[in-house]
């Protein structure tokens, strides 16, 4: 770092990803900010700073001892271990040293003491609530919700005609002529364990999902205007049921509320959809796959006179940009899901579905919005 560079941050003032102190002199404390930083994006730490952004400066034995304090936190007081890099700079007030804390590899982290700690805004806090760690664990690989149990629905929920014929496409044999008993079918496709069927399971073959997962589901309105914050609405539904008939009928819902234009059609022609039908194909099928699944919040659809947003629960996972996925690149977080996907839905999963929406349809705009843990794909309607 330069010392432009010290200077234009220390002016900015703290963030989620920049914190000022003016010493350090206990472990745990220290411990706990790098917990906090490694969990997230990573940040830096400047030692000899007030919270102002005032320079204090830091004498040559404080850069000593706090050159131990760091290691030690770093190594005994963070689990799993980390390895921070430290930078001493001279400003004319005295010196600064700078801990730069990387996005951890191995997250979750906590401290020594069995909390996770993770960033809230330019403070730290504990995370408590049980989606909140599940979500660190899942960033890492670690868990994934498809594979979480279905809160109660077992073998028994299945919907057998619809499970029948898809073992037999899938398998080219009759689901009777196994040898297996039904629940070993089950566990061996990882769609469950002991009868009880997974999130995965569930979704795809259950006869009724939202049962028990009722927040799994597509919520669906069409308003007059360009807010949802109006008193009426021209159509609206709840939409339930496998996978399969929630993608179907959130198409059509869609397709039912948007324009559709005659062209050099005859006017006994249904006309030709305002947004391609393959665009909202590929947008609908990658928010059902991709969501995240632990956050207990529905899809959302909204069709409005300029626009139709599609909002998913959980922003884009680990290190995947908009800029990213635009280029086809994709992280599965939901790997079992996305290993039938394919075989239920028109989803491929080579990282493509968003080219070609792009390509079929110019006019989207995705939004990553981290704060409010949402993704959102906004199609801009052109009449």
């Amino acid at each position: 770092m330069e010392i432009v560079e010290l200077f234009t941050i220390l002016a900015q003032g703290e963030d989620s990803q920049h914190q000022f102190k003016k010493n350090v002199n206990n472990a745990e404390s220290l411990g706990a900010e790098m917990v906090a930083f490694s969990n997230g994006k990573g940040g830096q730490i400047f030692i000899g700073v007030e919270d102002n952004g005032n320079i204090s400066g830091l004498t040559v034995d404080d850069i000593a001892r706090l050159n131990q304090l760091i290691s030690n936190a770093a190594s005994q007081n963070v689990r799993p271990a980390i390895n921070p890099t430290t930078q001493n700079m001279m400003t004319d007030n005295g010196l600064v040293l700078i801990i730069e804390v990387p996005s951890g590899i191995n997250k979750p982290y906590q401290d020594n003491t069995g909390v996770f700690w993770v960033k809230s805004g330019s403070d730290k806090r504990r995370a408590t609530s049980r989606e909140e760690i599940q979500r660190l664990f899942q960033s890492s690989g670690l868990v994934h919700a498809d594979e979480s149990p279905a809160n109660g629905l077992t073998i028994a929920d299945l919907d057998m005609d619809y499970f029948r014929a898809y073992f037999q496409q899938r398998y080219s044999e009759p689901l009777e002529k196994q040898d297996i008993p039904l629940e070993q079918i089950i566990q061996n496709m990882n769609l469950g364990n002991n009868g009880v069927l997974n999130v995965t399971g569930a979704l795809l073959f259950a006869k009724m999902p939202s049962i028990r997962l009722p927040a799994f589901i597509v919520k669906a309105g069409c308003f007059p205007g360009t807010s949802i914050a109006v008193d009426t609405y021209t159509d609206s539904r709840d939409i339930t049921g496998k996978i399969a008939d929630v993608f179907q009928q959130t198409i059509s819902f869609i397709q039912a509320n948007i324009h559709h234009v005659q062209g050099d059609q005859t006017v006994n022609s249904l006309g030709t959809p305002e947004i391609p039908r393959i665009a909202l194909e590929e947008i609908v099928a990658n928010a059902l796959v991709h969501r995240d699944y632990f956050i207990s919040a529905p899809i959302r659809v909204f069709v409005l006179d300029d626009r139709v947003e599609i909002i998913s629960p959980g922003h884009l996972p680990n290190n995947l940009t908009i800029e990213n996925i635009k280029a086809g690149n994709s992280n599965a977080r939901n790997p079992i899901l996305t290993s039938f996907a394919n075989q239920i839905l028109p989803y491929r999963g080579y990282g493509s579905g968003i080219i070609r929406a792009l390509e079929a349809y110019p006019s989207i705009d995705f939004v990553d919005d981290k704060a409010g843990n949402l993704f959102k794909a906004v199609f801009w309607r052109k009449i």
